[in-house]
């Protein structure tokens, strides 16, 4: 291959710090909002592109907030019970579907097809109505407990351990579980790490299913007050944070955003190394 010339090269760098701006100028100004204090708001207009007067009022209000606090205890609640009951089932699936049985086809068919059809919202709602979850953190976890998706990269990584290696481990005498658990799951770490990042991302963001199934604002997760507050443009008062003085709404929504976006900010570079091969193994083997 020919080396790229000065141009292309200073071409592709000003289009990448082009792109790499527009992603991180809003991320800014959503940061420095959140910091700025009332008078600056003011002057501003509303947002901020660097707080000369940084403030941690707004923070203090959302952490001291009985609303915010317990919206954040949902989400994680959601987020840890459900990534980890998710990743139980997926894994269980997809061990037992990566081995020769014989009604494995017909099961694997008709998981490949919820990639194309979905149940639609008025039989899953009456559904978790038949079940009694309405007004329940359960139904916002057993909804989203599965996805077909997760399922056949895991099902792919788990084909491309070889079988001789568990052959050996049956003929020693180990059962299904001892070979899942003391042969395949630690030979596995990356397409679980990346799974279990895919989970809980999902479990973190949703909100569609508490603004269908729960109507207790107590147990709103902290994305449904994300999207009532910040995308609706509804402002929170005093009295619904629990506070005497609430700060300027901008500032609020701003440190809501901030807060919604932190803890998947920090897990994810611990599990960077395991992304591209846990999704580049379990998509090409099999």
């Amino acid at each position: 291959m020919e080396k790229p010339s000065p141009t292309f090269m200073a071409l592709k760098s000003v289009l990448i710090g082009a792109v790499a701006l527009s992603v991180l100028l809003p991320l800014l100004v959503v940061v420095s909002t959140s910091f700025a204090s009332d008078e600056q708001l003011r002057a501003a207009g509303g947002y901020v592109l660097f707080p000369t007067d940084p403030t941690l009022r707004a923070y203090e209000t959302l952490f001291t907030s009985p609303l915010i606090f317990r919206a954040l205890g949902v989400s994680a609640f959601v987020t840890v019970v459900g990534t980890l009951m998710a990743l139980f089932v997926t894994i269980c699936m997809a061990y037992a579907l990566s081995r020769p049985v014989l009604l494995g086809r017909p099961m694997l068919m008709a998981i490949i097809l919820t990639l194309f059809f979905s149940p639609g919202l008025i039989p899953l709602y009456l559904m978790i109505k038949e079940l009694h979850l309405l007004n329940t953190v359960w139904a916002l976890i057993l909804p989203g407990l599965f996805a077909g998706f997760n399922f056949i990269v895991m099902r792919s990584f788990f084909m491309g351990i070889p079988s001789e290696l568990l052959e050996a481990a049956r003929i020693d005498g180990a059962s299904d579980f001892r070979i899942l658990f003391s042969i395949v799951l630690p030979l596995s770490k990356a397409v679980i790490a990346v799974i279990g990042l895919f989970y809980a991302v999902g479990f973190w963001n949703s909100f569609f299913n508490a603004l269908l199934y729960i109507n207790d604002q107590n147990l709103w997760p902290i994305q449904l007050i994300l999207r009532s507050y910040v995308v609706q443009g509804s402002s929170l008062s005093a009295d619904q944070l629990g506070v005497q003085q609430a700060p300027p709404p901008q500032s609020i929504k701003m440190a809501v955003v901030v807060v919604a976006l932190v803890p998947i900010l920090l897990v994810y570079p611990f599990l960077q190394k395991y992304f591209s091969k846990g999704v580049i193994t379990g998509a090409i083997k099999g």
